[in-house]
This record gives C-alpha cells, structure tokens and sequence, in this order.
C-alpha cells in the first residue's frame, strides 16, 4: 500500500515572513495542525499549532508580530506519495514523530500522513499500534 492512499491530501507552503497570526488562521482554513514553509522558493522547515503555542505564546512573543522563521522546525521530515506505507512507518518510529509531509516526485508538499491516517485508513492494526508505541515512549526517563 502506498503513502498516497492513506495520507490526508492538501496542503499550502507559506513563506518565511508569514507572521504566526496569519499561519494560525491558514491552519484553520485548511483544517490541518502543520504548514510546510518555503523561502525563494525552496521548503526551508516546518510549523505545527504546537510550535505556535509552546515556542510562541508561552514565551510572550506576539503572534501577529513574529515571523514563522523564528520558531519553525528546520528539519522537514517527509516521505513521497508513491512510498510504501512501511516505509514511512519505519521514519516515523525511528523520528518519533506523529506526522509526515508528503511530496510528489517534483519535490511539491501534496499532504501530511499521520498516526491517525495509519490508524484509520492503513488496513494493518499492528502497524499503527507500533509506531503509537514508539512515538510515546518517554524522552527522559523520569517523565
């Protein structure tokens, strides 16, 4: 089974500049918690409605005023529509993260395959639980 037939579809890059405000709204537009970003054109990193909350707000840094490049995540993890779903397991699993954007072979983000889609749309209960295990396991041992 491939990534295509199970991930979310949609998605919109917005640029460097793009303030938090307007990248919280077009998160609710679009009904997704992740924007790829791009800057000249090219994906430069990653912001989620967590980023927002945690690196943002909770440091008093004014949404409408601070660009998305100053708390984006800079590493984009992501497979290609065409992957194996296995494939993009074994990434999540091994990142720890709930989310992957999606690219085409053109290298243009065309959605996010999540733990959800695994759960719901993957056809294999074992795998969805295996990267629920992996990905909440503690990062520090006394948590």
């Amino acid at each position: 089974m491939q990534v295509k037939e199970i991930m979310t579809q949609g998605t919109e890059m917005i640029s460097s500049d793009t303030n938090l405000t307007q990248a919280a709204q077009k998160m609710k537009s679009i009904e997704v918690g992740a924007l790829p970003i791009q800057e000249n054109g090219e994906l430069v990193g990653i912001i989620t409605d967590r980023d927002i909350t945690i690196r943002a707000v909770a440091n008093g840094m004014a949404p409408s005023n601070t660009p998305v490049k100053e708390i984006m995540t800079p590493e984009v993890f992501y497979c290609f529509e065409d992957n194996d779903i296995k494939k993009a397991a074994e990434m999540m699993k091994e990142k720890s993260i709930h989310r992957l954007l999606v690219l085409d072979r053109e290298s243009n983000p065309v959605g996010f395959v999540s733990l959800a889609d695994f759960a719901v749309k993957g056809r294999d209960e074992h795998l969805a639980w295996e990267i629920l295990e992996k990905i909440s396991e503690p990062a520090c041992p006394n948590r």
